[in-house]
Order: C-alpha cells, then structure tokens, then sequence
C-alpha cells in the first residue's frame, strides 16, 4: 500500500516537477556557463600539452573522443542548414546567374545537371547559414585549454569569423565575377556557351575559397593570443608572403591576365598587413597579463 501511495504521488507531482525543471533550466545553464568560461586550466605551455597528451594514452583518446562528438554536432548543424537552404536555393541560383546574363544564358546537357546544381547552391547556402555554429564548436573544442580572457576572446570571435566569411563571398560575386566572366566568355574571339554545372562549379568554387581565404586575419589572431605566432615574424616575413600571396592567387584566379590576378591579390595582403595589427594587439595583451601575473 505504501509503495502504491508513492507511485501514485510520483505520478501527481510529475507535471510540477517537469515545470519546475524547465524553469530552473535557464538558471542552472547560465551557472554551469559562468562556472565553464572562468575556469583556469593548467599553467601549461601548449607544446607542454601536447607532449603530455601524446605520452598519455588515454588522454590522447579523450581530446579525439571530444573531437569527434564536436565534429559530429557541426555535420549535423551543417546538414539541417542545408536542408533549409532548399526553401532559399531557387531565388539564389538565378541571383548567382545574373553575371552570366540570367539562367536562360545558361545550357543544360545532362539529365541531372539541374538537381547537381540546386544541391551544390543549397549546400554553400547551409555552410554560410551553419559557419556560427560551426566555429562555436571548433571553440567548444580548444575553450578548455585556453584562460578565461582567451575564452571570451574565442566567443567575440564567432561573429567576426561569419563576417569575413560572408565578406570574402561578397568580393566574389560584386568584384571578381563581373571582371572574370566577360574576360572567359570572350577568350581567344570565340564566344562560350556556359552549363549549368560548369558554371555554378566555379562560382561556388571562387565564392568558397575566397571566404576562407578571408579568415586568415582572425586566425592570426587567435595564434597570436594562443602565443604561437608573433607580430615581428609576420612582419619581417612580408616579402615571403606576397610571393605566398601571389600563388594563391594564382591558384584560386580563374583566368590568365594579371589584372584579375591583381583584383584577387590586393585584398589578400590588405588582409596579410591587418593580420600584423590583430597579432600585435593579441600578443601584447597576453604579454601585459603576463606581466601583471
């Protein structure tokens, strides 16, 4: 009988208990959020962590476990994004194609090419759309390593890491497509008619590249708040780099003139001489807490 008159007061008190969870669950996420950002890791330098993760089996095997469950929740993130992107993949399909004179300008052969297209759109659709997400769990990863400055520093970054993503795809499409397509389209006298694939292939391509290429100054300066990069080697290192510099834009620029060449190399070390700056700011903040430590 007793056991009969818990379960039944178990069974009354559920929904309560339910509302009472969901209500301290705000609560009780802030708190482990604070506690978690103002957490102070070893006093390890990072090549001391990593001979120390190498040498022990298990911890190795830990750092790769939480690797691979970060990697997983932005696949999956990634994947809902670009699930979504195909309510939006249409309208930016014929918004891509208005370079090349709109989508009647464009011929298909194949029987499947428009389905390879839509997909390929959808999917730098969803990486754009998921790339908060997905930097979040690259922090999630290194956050517990880091001190609490270094932490916040991490999530400011987030929105700076979208940003010159979505900067580095704008120069793509307002820049470099409206003085790269006619030079193709005219190459040699002979006037090309474009496929659907061929075309979205490189468009995606150069709007993809060059975002990732855009984030090369918010990754000098996380290395340099980490100490693993120094504004003096960057800056001593210049002449290396526009040679660098010039075969990416080698690689990544469409054509052969060296004006498109140079449309894609200016941004490039505008960004190279402002990574400088960012390194120098990180790194002097992380040898004045030094100091004062």
């Amino acid at each position: 009988m007793k056991t009969l008159l818990k379960r039944l007061w178990w069974l009354i008190t559920a929904p309560f208990r339910l509302l009472f969870w969901l209500a301290a669950l705000p609560f009780r996420s802030i708190r482990r959020f604070n506690e978690f950002m103002n957490d102070v890791p070893d006093e390890n330098s990072l090549a001391d962590a990593f001979v120390s993760a190498v040498q022990s089996g298990s911890s190795l095997i830990e750092h790769f476990e939480a690797l691979r469950k970060n990697l997983l929740r932005a696949l999956v993130a990634l994947a809902i994004t670009t699930t979504v992107s195909f309510v939006f993949s249409e309208q930016l399909i014929a918004f891509l194609a208005v370079p090349a004179g709109g989508l009647d300008a464009l011929k298909a052969i194949d029987v499947t090419e428009t389905i390879s297209v839509f997909m390929k759109v959808s999917f730098l659709l969803g990486v754009i759309f998921a790339l908060p997400y997905i930097v979040f769990e690259m922090w999630l990863f290194v956050a517990p390593g880091l001190m609490p400055a270094g932490r916040r520093r991490g999530l400011l970054a987030i929105p700076f890491a979208t940003l010159f993503f979505v900067t580095g795809v704008a120069f793509a499409y307002y820049v470099m497509l409206p003085n790269t397509l006619p030079f193709l389209q005219q190459f040699l006298g002979i006037r090309s008619e474009w496929r659907p694939s061929s075309y979205f292939n490189f468009v995606t391509g150069l709007m993809f590249w060059l975002g990732i290429s855009f984030e090369f100054p918010l990754l000098v300066y996380i290395l340099s708040a980490m100490g693993i990069l120094q504004p003096k080697v960057l800056a001593n290192q210049g002449r290396l780099a526009v040679v660098i510099i010039a075969i990416i834009a080698a690689a990544v620029t469409p054509t052969v003139d060296p004006v498109n060449m140079a449309l894609v190399m200016a941004p490039l070390i505008i960004l190279y001489f402002l990574s400088i700056g960012l390194s120098f700011i990180a790194y002097s903040a992380r040898r004045r807490k030094k100091v004062e430590a």
